[in-house]
């Protein structure tokens, strides 16, 4: 019996490699990691992050402007002058031009502009955390649907195990009523269990191509992209809890980035706080002027030069609120604090229940190989028996069902064992991705 599982196995999976092809684990990773539009879209939000990361958004770097001004008129005019004489013009034409170079520096403005260089290099560090759970995110569900089609190509192999002895078994009960030693009815019964089998097939194929299609998407390429996997599931035996519950302190994306919004909030504390000492501001500059008047002492005038000056501003009351401004951004660091505090609680708890699954999963891969082989030997023996007409077809298809059964379950719990490890390692932060 193991040999004619063997012997379909490698018939089919011979035929998918031949005219498929062969999507490797490892391939499949690097293509999303260059194609999976999530991982794109977070790149961006790291690089807009790491753009505005700068001196001049801090308001450390000085600003320079060019300006140009000019103010005309054409009005009618009537001067009295000081000695009672009236001066009048009508149309008279005023100009005002003015143009120069402009330095506006903030020297001091109770070192906010420090904390606002750094909240912006945190900005940028917690983009650098959500790349990280962007790509962990979607190479999981690479990794998690990937070994699902494993998983469903197991099953379909089982399934095309169970149609060979089906038809045998149907071939068998057709020689059998042929010369007499067998009813209609065993044909009958042999044709409706292959026709079963073969429903059940069809239904494992559909289900197969539309995971294929989730994975072709998750690839950012042709839906219909047709390929086959790798028939085996291979899974780590010996994670240890305390090793990845140090790890996810560390690496956890999530954590990480939680870690940082709560620095981003003593940051913008610190922001409030400078509102309460005075701004200073040097401002110098280069200016031209000339001014043109039809009516007037002066007629035309022009100058040019040097202009500078410092400025000093010192908040005295704004209605309180800078005090209230203060107790809203305590609040934010306070509940900050509680969020990292929650995510902590959360990451432990969920790293528990994994790993609980992770090993309930890893005894049960165990028993469920244990009984495939039971399963296996079991049929083997029931085929050789119903070949002879020693036992009744009910009881050959039993053992059928039964091997048919012990398969999926087998394969059902090689894949939960996998997805336990996946999700730990996300968690973890140590997911392999290349």
């Amino acid at each position: 019996m193991q040999k004619i599982y063997k012997i379909v196995f490698l018939f089919f999976f011979g035929l998918s490699v031949q005219a498929q092809e062969l999507l490797t684990l490892e391939n499949a990773v690097k293509i999303a990691l260059e194609n999976n539009y999530d991982i794109k879209i977070a790149s961006n939000n790291l690089k807009i992050d790491a753009t505005n990361n700068n001196l001049a958004n801090a308001g450390l770097i000085p600003s320079l402007n060019a300006n140009f001004t000019n103010n005309n008129s054409q009005i009618d005019t009537k001067q009295t002058q000081i000695d009672g004489s009236v001066r009048e013009l009508d149309n008279a034409k005023n100009m005002n031009l003015s143009y120069g170079v402009g330095l506006d520096w903030t020297i001091f403005d109770g070192l906010s502009m420090f904390a606002r260089k750094e909240q912006l290099a945190v900005l940028e560090q917690q983009g650098k955390s959500e790349l990280q759970a962007a790509i962990l995110t979607r190479i999981s569900d690479v990794y998690l649907t990937y070994f699902d089609l494993v998983q469903q190509q197991q099953v379909i192999t089982s399934l095309d195990t169970a149609i060979v002895i089906s038809n045998q078994r149907l071939t068998t009960a057709q020689n059998r009523f042929s010369i007499g030693k067998a009813s209609k009815l065993e044909v009958l019964n042999a044709q409706v269990d292959l026709n079963s089998d073969l429903s059940l097939l069809l239904k494992q194929k559909e289900l197969y191509k539309v995971t294929k299609i989730r994975l072709n998407e998750l690839l950012v390429r042709d839906i219909q992209t047709d390929f086959v996997v790798d028939r085996d599931i291979v899974f780590e035996e010996n994670l240890s809890f305390e090793d990845l519950r140090a790890t996810a302190e560390q690496q956890n994306p999530q954590l990480q980035a939680q870690i940082l919004s709560k620095k981003i909030a003593d940051l913008n504390l610190k922001q409030v706080k400078g509102n309460r000492y005075p701004t200073i501001r040097v401002t110098s500059g280069y200016n031209f002027t000339r001014s043109e008047a039809s009516l007037g002492f002066i007629t035309q005038s022009s100058g040019q030069g040097f202009v500078y000056g410092v400025t000093a501003t010192v908040p005295i009351f704004n209605g309180f609120l800078q005090n209230k401004n203060e107790k809203v951004a305590k609040y934010q660091v306070e509940n900050a604090s509680l969020v990292l505090a929650q995510q902590k609680l959360s990451l432990s708890s969920q790293l528990g229940a994994l790993y609980a699954s992770y090993q309930t999963n890893l005894e049960l891969a165990k028993v469920e190989a244990t009984n495939l082989e039971i399963a296996k030997q079991n049929l083997d023996i029931t085929l050789a028996k119903f070949k002879i007409g020693t036992i009744t077809t009910i009881e050959f298809r039993t053992a059928q069902q039964n091997f048919i059964e012990a398969s999926v379950r087998y394969s059902n719990a090689q894949y939960l064992t996998k997805l336990s490890e996946i999700n730990l390692k996300e968690l973890a932060g140590t997911l392999k991705l290349n």
